[in-house]
């Protein structure tokens, strides 16, 4: 059996491996008040360049108040971009399905606290990620949260 190797939607995913930080806003939710925070973010390749791990956390007032961990992977025999985000809150995972669309990578997911759309737009040494809810009885989906993030050295 041949494994599977790393291809160009990896080397796309890369983009992201490296430090990351940045200012965020965040609008009223069922998780908190919203406003301004910074954002830090690690991001590394792993099994073989098969995967990219994050590791995240959000600020506010000099104070660490989230923290996340991601996992990317590209799926076997597809052009998909499949994340699991597991976070300080504790919801169990469940994967987001995306692709790319030019320079931007978008991804969706359902779950029963309901639809969320994300989207990193990447630039150079940059990128801006948004994330979009609705939440179940909503009609639209509204801007939950948006950092631009530039690469740290």
């Amino acid at each position: 059996m041949d494994l599977p190797r790393p291809g160009p939607a990896h080397a796309r995913l890369m983009r992201l491996a490296g430090r990351w930080s940045g200012e965020e806003q965040l609008s009223p939710s069922p998780w908190g008040p919203g406003g301004r925070a910074i954002g830090r973010s690690q991001c590394r390749p792993s099994l073989d360049g098969m995967a990219l791990i994050q590791d995240y956390e959000e600020e506010r007032d000099g104070q660490v108040v989230f923290r996340g961990h991601g996992v990317f992977l590209v799926e076997p025999g597809s052009q998909a971009v499949l994340w699991w985000w597991f976070d300080s809150m504790g919801f169990p995972p469940e994967p987001a399905r995306g692709d790319w669309d030019g320079e931007v990578l978008r991804l969706e997911k359902t779950t029963a606290r309901g639809e969320a759309r994300y989207r990193y737009e990447f630039g150079q040494d940059r990128y801006r990620f948004v994330i979009e809810n609705r939440f179940p009885g909503q009609d639209e989906f509204t801007e939950f949260m948006r950092g631009d993030y530039t690469r740290s050295t």
